[in-house]
């Protein structure tokens, strides 16, 4: 069986599958809520569809998570901006089992990482520790973003951002991506930001990840991660299969991605477009709108890509 025909089969699986969940119940199941009002209008305002792919950015200083959806230029633009309610720690990433240190780097979020009967409304588990992680010995386990705006390690969120979160993710797994990326920094990884923590002690490991934080602000496209010689390294195609790649040892021979050439579905290069200047990232006319949801105010992004 092909892969592209197994992922298809996976998919209407998981749409089946929550279907038939919600048929046993008179009531909504929680996780098959659809879209709100106020997300399917900012997406209509951004020449955004329901099932296009999602990516998240979370910001611990700030307490902000936002979600960034493909539009109809094919690059990613701001659709929402929600607050934290909790997370735990301090600034720096998780350790070890039991610092009750909320995660930084880059993960990837699949459809097995959604846990739709979670004791906190909803979650989905980060995949906490990731292969960089793992090159460092990093240890923990059951790394969330969940509802109930607990959080003992876990970025926690008020029930009903989780719910719309939950909701955008099903959409995009649904129109085909196979995983959605979660960005997670210390703080928004400004020069000013990073000038004002050169002393702290992860502050090398935060030039690291700030390099994929500077590659989607560069492009609009979230950053091809890799992990090689102990260090993130993002938008390189390398001459070996990427398993084979040993997060540990140092990189093998690659190059820089072309974006024009990059499919963000599947994850990997299609044959060049044609030549010609690539377009650019260059969001215009941005205006904000205080949206109000119960017991919560978040910000949705109205404005043009061109």
């Amino acid at each position: 069986m092909s892969l592209k025909r197994s992922i298809k089969i996976r998919q209407i699986g998981f749409v089946a599958a929550f279907g038939l969940m919600a048929s046993c119940s008179q009531e909504m199941p929680k996780h098959m809520e659809p879209l709100s009002y106020q997300l399917r209008t900012a997406m209509e305002t951004r020449g955004m569809t329901q099932d296009a792919p999602i990516m998240l950015r979370i910001f611990k200083q700030e307490s902000q998570l936002e979600v960034w959806k493909m539009s109809e230029s094919g690059r990613y633009a701001q659709l929402a901006s929600y607050p934290v309610c909790q997370w735990s720690g301090v600034l720096g990433p998780k350790l070890q089992e039991g610092d009750r240190q909320a995660p930084e780097g880059f993960y990837p979020i699949s459809q097995g990482q959604m846990n739709p009967w979670s004791s906190y409304y909803l979650s989905f588990n980060m995949g906490f520790p990731n292969s960089f992680d793992r090159s460092h010995d990093r240890t923990g386990s059951h790394l969330m973003v969940h509802g109930a705006c607990s959080s003992a390690g876990c970025y926690s969120m008020t029930d009903d951002i989780i719910a719309d979160i939950y909701s955008l993710a099903r959409e995009a797994f649904v129109g085909g991506q196979e995983a959605f990326q979660v960005q997670a920094f210390p703080f928004r990884m400004t020069q000013e930001n990073m000038d004002a923590h050169r002393e702290h002690p992860d502050f090398a490991f935060w030039q690291n990840i700030k390099i994929g934080y500077d590659a989607f602000n560069a492009t609009g496209f979230p950053p091809k991660v890799t992990v090689c010689g102990g260090t993130y390294v993002f938008n390189t195609e390398f001459d070996m299969p990427e398993e084979r790649i040993d997060a540990r040892r140092p990189c093998p021979e690659g190059r820089s991605i072309n974006f024009t050439n990059w499919d963000q579905t599947t994850g990997e290069s299609v044959p060049p477009a044609p030549t010609g200047p690539q377009p650019q990232y260059i969001p215009t006319g941005n205006q904000q709108t205080s949206l109000e949801i119960p017991g919560q105010v978040y910000t949705m992004l109205i404005g043009s890509v061109s």
